[in-house]
């Protein structure tokens, strides 16, 4: 199968956070974007999304052509994807609602469009099981915010081709993001089997009283978040062994793993757990508004990016290393 990789028109099938940010990224890319979602304000808060994006976009930089103009939300599922070139689904975590979907967009796209979703999780061969021609589909899993940050995971399923596979990768690559094609089908992915074992360690200690979600939070930003935005763990516990390297590190810090710090099974999800998470992050947004802390997360964000890549420039590396 010839998939089409030079694609003109994106669709997007949900149009929550995740699926506005495909839309501005693919509005910035110079595409045209074709948008359904199921709730009765979804094309006012599409919108609203997009052009609280745009500063950042322009920020970084448009493609020929990019103009939030191109957007066109219609009424069916069917109408978004007839004529798309690539369509990406981000509708809620729910296998069976997948399903359907799924087996809706495939009946009535191009045989040759190749067909995204963005769960963070779920398995592709589970819910693409009633698509039509599933050697197409798969998972391109990215990361909020959509428009700015990099990653996306590509996941085949038990059905994908591996020429759909490298197909999408070199769409989301032309779309400015590093895909990243994961070698077997696990729940969670990488990025978010990580991400979880973070956020698991972090509710206990707010469920035990022994630290705030700003104290954690402060933990990371200050600490490792910042080394890790440019290297990564395994490189930076690496240098962290000296001149001898991993070896020396593991059998430094290796005896730790022993010890019962951490706690990987999440603690029971109780009102009293949750209330101690909204208060502490009510607290840490203060009197700014969700828009507000929108917009200086994405200037911070690019602020790294931009320094990373300066600084990969100075020391001679790729973009990519």
């Amino acid at each position: 199968m010839a998939y089409i990789t030079d694609i003109k028109t994106f669709a997007v099938i949900g149009a929550g956070v995740i699926g506005s940010g495909w839309a501005a990224r693919a509005l910035a890319n110079g595409l045209d974007v074709v948008a359904w979602d199921p709730a009765p304000n979804g094309e006012q808060a599409l919108r609203a999304n997009i052009a609280n994006a745009w500063p950042a976009l322009e920020r970084v930089g448009l493609k020929p052509g990019a103009s939030q103009s191109r957007l066109k939300v219609v009424k069916t599922v069917e109408e978004s994807v007839k004529d798309a070139d690539f369509i990406q689904e981000s509708a809620p975590e729910r296998e069976d609602l997948k399903r359907k979907l799924h087996a809706q967009i495939t009946g009535a796209c191009k045989p040759n469009a190749i067909i995204g979703s963005s769960t963070s999780g779920l398995l592709p061969s589970d819910f693409y099981s009633d698509a039509v021609n599933p050697d197409r589909c798969l998972v391109g899993h990215p990361f909020n915010p959509v428009y700015l940050l990099p990653l996306v995971e590509v996941v085949k399923g038990k059905r994908t081709s591996q020429e759909a596979a490298d197909a999408a990768a070199q769409i989301y690559a032309a779309l400015g993001m590093h895909p990243l094609k994961l070698s077997a089908e696990i729940p969670g992915f990488v990025a978010d089997r990580l991400l979880e074992a973070v956020w698991r360690e972090s509710l206990h200690m707010i469920n035990e009283g022994v630290a705030t979600t700003a104290e954690i939070d402060d933990a990371i930003r200050f600490g490792c978040g910042i080394r890790f935005s440019f290297m990564g763990s395994f490189l930076i516990y690496t240098l962290a062994g000296g001149d001898a390297g991993m070896r020396h590190f593991m059998e430094q810090f290796g005896p730790a793993l022993e010890l019962p710090w951490t706690k990987l099974k999440a603690p029971p999800l109780t009102d009293q757990l949750i209330d101690r998470v909204v208060e502490g992050t009510d607290q840490q947004k203060g009197s700014r508004s969700i828009k507000q802390l929108e917009r200086y997360r994405d200037d911070a964000i690019i602020s790294v990016m931009e320094a990373i890549k300066g600084a990969k420039q100075r020391h001679g590396l790729r973009p990519d290393e």
